[in-house]
C-alpha cells in the first residue's frame, strides 16, 4: 500500500470520532454503510493503495461503529442516525482544517453523504453515491432482504459465523468470491459489545422512526456533480431508486454493475476505482 494509514481521533461535542487517513492530494471523504462490524477501513481498505495515489483519503468510523462513540438510546429519541452523523462529522472534518471535499458514501454512508451535500452544498465539490441510504420506495419489498438480514443479525440469539454468512451472501451477487476468512474476520468484529448495544439501540429507534430520514424528497438541494455506482443484483438498496435520483439530482450520471449486489467496492473492485479517479479527477 505504500505510506501506512495514520489512525486518531478527534473530539467533538457530540463524543470522539476515530479516522483513519492515507495519501495526500485533494481530500476524498469516504463513509461507510451500516453492516454489523462495519468500518471505515474494513469497508474500504481493498481500494485504498489505488485511491491514495491520487487523494488525501479521509475515512471516518460514523457515530456507532469502529472506534468511534456510540450514541445513546437518548440521543437516538431526539435526532436520526443520519443527523447525528452529520453534525458529528462535519465537527470532525472542521476539527481536521478540511474546508471541501469530495465525498463518497455506501449505504448508511451513502444517506450520511446525501444529507451532508443537501446541509452544506458549498463544501462538497464532487459526490459519490453507492446504493445510497436515505428514503424508501413506493413500490417493492420494506424492508428489504438485505436490510431483514442487517436487522435479524443482533437478535434472536445474538451474532454468529452462521448468521455472518448469510449477512453477506445477501450484500453480494456471488458470495463465493468471499470465503471463511472474510466470514470470520468481519464476524469478529461485530462482536464489541458497545456496538452490539449500539446496534440495537439504533434498530429501535429506526423501528419507531419508520425508517430512515426522507432525505430523497430533497435530492434538488445536491449542487455538486454526482456519480451513482450501483449494482444491478442489489437486494439491499435496489436499482429503482436510482431512477428518483437521476431526476432530481441537477448533475448526474450511473454506472450500473450487472452481477454485482450492494458491496461494488468489493465485488467491481478494479472498476469502481477506475471509475471514482476519473469522475474525481
Amino acid at each position: 500500500m505504500g505510506a501506512p494509514v495514520k489512525h486518531h481521533s478527534v473530539t467533538t461535542t457530540l463524543g470522539e470520532i476515530a479516522v483513519a487517513e492515507i495519501g495526500e492530494g485533494p481530500v476524498l471523504v469516504m463513509l461507510h454503510g451500516g453492516g454489523p462490524g462495519a468500518s471505515g477501513v474494513s469497508n474500504y481498505h481493498q481500494n485504498l493503495p489505488a485511491l491514495a495515489g491520487h487523494f488525501r483519503v479521509v475515512l471516518p468510523d460514523q457515530p456507532g461503529f469502529g472506534g468511534s462513540y456510540r450514541p445513546t438510546e437518548e440521543e437516538l429519541d431526539k435526532r436520526s442516525i443520519t443527523e447525528i452523523t452529520v453534525d458529528a462529522l462535519f465537527q470532525a472534518l472542521d476539527a481536521l482544517g478540511i474546508g471541501t471535499f469530495h465525498l463518497l458514501g455506501n449505504s448508511l454512508g451513502g444517506a450520511a453523504a446525501i444529507a451532508m451535500a443537501q446541509e452544506r452544498p458549498e463544501r462538497v465539490t464532487r459526490l459519490v453515491l453507492m446504493a445510497p441510504g436515505g428514503g424508501w420506495l413506493p413500490f417493492g419489498p420494506t424492508p428489504t432482504e438485505g436490510q431483514k438480514e442487517m436487522f435479524r443479525y443482533y437478535n434472536g440469539g445474538g451474532p454468529s459465523e452462521k448468521k455472518m454468512a448469510a449477512f453477506i451472501r445477501t450484500m453480494v451477487f456471488d458470495h463465493r468470491q468471499f470465503g471463511e476468512d472474510v466470514v470470520r474476520s468481519r464476524y469478529e468484529a461485530s462482536l464489541d459489545e458497545s456496538h452490539i448495544a449500539f446496534y440495537r439501540r439504533y434498530n429501535a429507534a429506526f423501528a419507531k422512526r419508520g425508517g430512515m430520514d426522507p432525505l430523497w424528497k430533497d435530492l434538488h438541494k445536491i449542487k455538486a456533480p454526482t456519480l451513482l455506482l450501483w449494482g444491478r443484483d442489489d437486494r439491499t438498496i435496489t436499482l429503482d431508486g436510482a431512477q428518483l435520483m437521476l431526476k432530481q439530482i441537477r448533475d448526474v450520471q450511473l454506472h450500473v454493475f450487472g452481477r454485482c449486489g450492494h458491496w461494488v467496492q468489493l465485488e467491481r473492485q478494479r472498476e469502481f476505482e477506475d471509475l471514482v479517479t476519473g469522475f474525481l479527477t
